[in-house]
């Protein structure tokens, strides 16, 4: 199928690593110019190195730009945006992935801390926020746009109190498909399951000291507790962003979709 994205830009927020990064590389393979955003320049440009390699036999792909960001600070985003638009003409795509992974606050009441859960909800809800603010005037210019929020399966679940972020991310990807679209901006949510991400090895070595457990033993679980008895790729999670994020899709808005091996046992309608 063709998506019809060449000559679309995408902007991707925790895009020097991890899902981020394999969202731009798919993005980039459809011909679409990206923006890899991050806080530390060198993983960035160690991140658009290596994807340009990649790309360099591949036909028509688009370019890739590295800019630094934080966004819990505004005007970093602004002016991200800003060159990234100068360097490609506007935005189309946005991809808010930029999050601590797994949450700062995955421990018992007695023990969790205030201030990580504020920080969780700064870096992950309000700095999503943040960004689809900053680049609606750009897809409002050009009659299109697409934003795809990376969640979370916490939020389906109460084993973390983190997942509220990821709660809260649902509502506010409803809220803002109800005012975006009217100028053919799309707002949509995935939940990915675990997927082979330099992140989830730190996950299985918490999750070993708290279980008693090895790294090896608590990843056999996940994967005897998913239905395709498998950890999931990055580039499955590439796969559905750039569909979601292509004209293709354009019925579809508002939605979250668990993106999980079937990991979620709840019935959502």
């Amino acid at each position: 199928m063709d998506l019809q994205l060449k000559g679309k830009v995408a902007f991707i927020t925790g895009g020097s690593m991890g899902i981020g990064k394999a969202a731009a590389l798919e993005l980039a393979r459809e011909g679409v110019d990206v923006a890899i955003a991050a806080r530390r320049l060198h993983h960035l440009e160690e991140a658009a190195a290596e994807l340009r390699q990649m790309l360099a036999t591949q036909p028509g792909a688009g370019r890739v730009l590295p800019v630094v960001v934080d966004t819990t600070d505004m005007t970093t985003i602004e002016a991200a945006m800003a060159a990234t638009a100068e360097a490609f003409g506007g935005i189309d795509i946005l991809v808010n992935g930029a999050a601590h992974p797994g949450g700062l606050v995955r421990s018992e009441l007695a023990e969790a801390d205030p201030q990580g859960l504020l920080q969780d909800i700064d870096i992950k809800v309000v700095g999503y926020f943040r960004c689809a603010k900053a680049v609606a005037p750009y897809m409002r210019r050009r009659g299109y746009g697409r934003i795809v929020n990376i969640g979370g399966l916490t939020g389906r679940g109460s084993k973390q109190l983190s997942g509220m972020r990821n709660v809260a991310i649902v509502h506010m990807t409803k809220t803002l498909s109800d005012q975006l679209g009217p100028d053919g901006i799309t707002v949509n949510t995935i939940h990915p399951g675990v997927v082979e991400t330099p992140h989830i090895h730190e996950l299985y070595e918490k999750e070993a000291q708290k279980q008693g457990l090895t790294a090896a033993a608590v990843e056999s679980n996940y994967v005897k507790a998913t239905p395709i008895r498998r950890v999931l790729q990055p580039e499955e999670m590439g796969w559905i962003i750039a569909f979601l994020a292509s004209p293709r899709s354009g019925s579809i808005t508002g939605e979250s979709l668990g993106c999980d091996g079937g990991l979620t046992r709840g019935i959502f309608l």
